[in-house]
């Protein structure tokens, strides 16, 4: 199923149920006073979230969401039925926007998080509630209201503690594949992963972390070349940004780093300056190993707000341990994981 993390719907509640105008009549009774009873609310629109969601397809396909209406008051008193709630399940990470206002209405980021977004219509009121001391009997009732209605727009961020940057044919696809083993799609051509990917990374005591692959970045992503700009809200929650970069060709790696946080800094700001780790993959590309420390110095000096750098190499699993044991470390003090 294709990945969608936007969708913009309807959404309505119920509208209440009308007020009843009706007397009692029995054998013995035949002008009885008013007993019109109350209408039921209308129903309810509710966001509920659910871990086992990863997309927001259903809502691509399916705009409009309306709940139940109210039902009328009737004879004898009787209140109408309350109209049923309508629960949209929704993956945890979604932001819920007014499209009009452009308003964060929520942000739900935890499992079974339940959201009230519209309320329903209020009740109409029977004639029973009319009757006074002047008039017995009141052909008098009220409507229902209509419900609430939105128009929203569905925003999914996904939920990770380590987002991944970089070039296409970096090598985080092969990255991430390693450390988590998870499904993801390697070739010799850019943009193979073309959707973000989630791996879990577990260490040998049971502690795990989430980390996060995007489509990779280029040069003007920000006037709408490439797709990793499409796709860099995912990185938003992450505690930690691991910027891989291809040590094969040191002649272009300053460069390579600027086009990304250049990208980065014109997309957030915030993210600009979230924690960013430089790691330099393929070193087992390397002829010549001895100088690449002094070259990385000269690399960090231009690059002050980057504090640390790893060398490894994703197809060799050069490094790897070293890396993911400080990324379990960063996380336990820093997030106490």
């Amino acid at each position: 199923m294709k990945f969608f993390d936007e969708a913009i719907i309807f959404v309505q509640a119920g509208k209440g149920g009308d007020g009843c105008i009706s007397f009692l009549r029995e054998k013995y009774i035949p002008k009885g006073g008013p007993n019109g009873g109350n209408g039921g609310n209308g129903g309810n629109v509710y966001f509920l979230t659910d871990h086992n969601l990863n997309t927001l397809s259903k809502f691509h396909f399916k705009k409009k969401y309306l709940a139940e209406n109210g039902f009328s008051g009737k004879k004898n008193q009787c209140t109408g039925k309350k109209g049923k709630d309508l629960i949209l399940t929704i993956p945890v990470g979604t932001r819920i926007i007014d499209f009009k206002k452009k308003i964060i209405l929520a942000d739900l980021n935890k499992n079974n998080q339940k959201f009230l977004i519209v309320h329903g219509g209020k009740y109409g009121l029977g004639n029973i509630n009319f009757k006074t001391s002047i008039n017995r009997s009141p052909y008098q009732n009220t409507k229902g209201n209509l419900g609430e209605i939105k128009i929203l727009k569905l925003e999914l961020i996904l939920i990770a503690d380590i987002g991944m940057l970089g070039l296409p044919n970096a090598g985080k696809s092969t990255f991430v594949k390693t450390v988590s083993k998870a499904k993801t799609k390697i070739g010799n051509y850019p943009f193979t992963t073309i959707e973000p990917i989630l791996g879990v990374v577990k260490n040998n005591i049971g502690n795990s972390f989430l980390i996060a692959d995007i489509p990779g970045i280029i040069k003007n992503a920000a006037l709408g070349k490439g797709l990793g700009l499409n796709f860099l809200k995912h990185l938003e929650r992450c505690h930690l940004l691991l910027h891989l970069v291809d040590i094969s060709n040191i002649n272009k790696i300053i460069n390579n780093i600027n086009i990304i946080n250049n990208e980065l800094k014109k997309f957030n700001q915030k993210l600009f300056f979230k924690e960013q780790w430089l790691i330099f993959n393929k070193i087992d590309l390397l002829k010549n190993r001895e100088k690449i420390d002094i070259y990385i110095k000269k690399i960090l000096i231009k690059f002050k707000y980057i504090k640390k750098y790893y060398l490894i190499s994703s197809k060799k699993k050069i490094g790897i341990k070293k890396l993911c044991y400080n990324i379990f470390e960063y996380i336990k003090k820093n997030y106490n994981k």
